[in-house]
């Protein structure tokens, strides 16, 4: 199955397809050409699905460092949680207070609702450094795909 689409046209055309794809096809789509825009796109709908109604006070920075790169280096992108609102960033500027490592696969299919961010943790998938605390608050910040 050809991923077709990039999120940032049609997140839930891509989530669909994204479960349809065979994890090979999503490493080469993500060490090709596309992974800017794929990953630019996810993160850039970050905040259409942030819930404001479970972040209360919330006030955290989050880096994530997505791998798998064809050059061996990592993604980063910050989100910011303040006043009710998420704010990303492709330069991360503040000091977080969590950092999540993932490979871009795993990424790609936790955001678009195909893979469940806590069982990537407890499986060693989704690495966390900082307030581990705010680990387990994280992904239900988020309202992701039901693809």
């Amino acid at each position: 199955m050809a991923i077709t689409v990039d999120p940032g046209e049609d997140r839930m055309v891509f989530a669909r397809q994204v479960k349809a794809a065979s994890d090979a096809e999503l490493t080469e789509m993500l060490t090709g050409h596309r992974r800017t825009a794929v990953l630019d796109g996810l993160v850039r709908g970050m905040p259409d699905v942030f819930r404001a109604d479970r972040a209360g006070t919330l006030d955290a920075v989050v880096h994530w460092r997505v791998t798998g790169r064809a050059d061996g280096a990592d993604d980063v992108f910050e989100l910011r949680i303040a006043d009710g609102r998420c704010v990303v960033s492709g330069r991360p500027e503040r000091k977080p207070r969590l950092v999540l490592r993932i490979d871009g696969v795993d990424f790609v299919k936790m955001t678009t609702g195909n893979a469940d961010a806590r069982m990537l943790f407890l499986r060693g998938r989704l690495r966390a450094r900082g307030n581990l605390a705010l680990v387990n608050k994280f992904p239900g910040l988020f309202e992701v795909p039901k693809p």
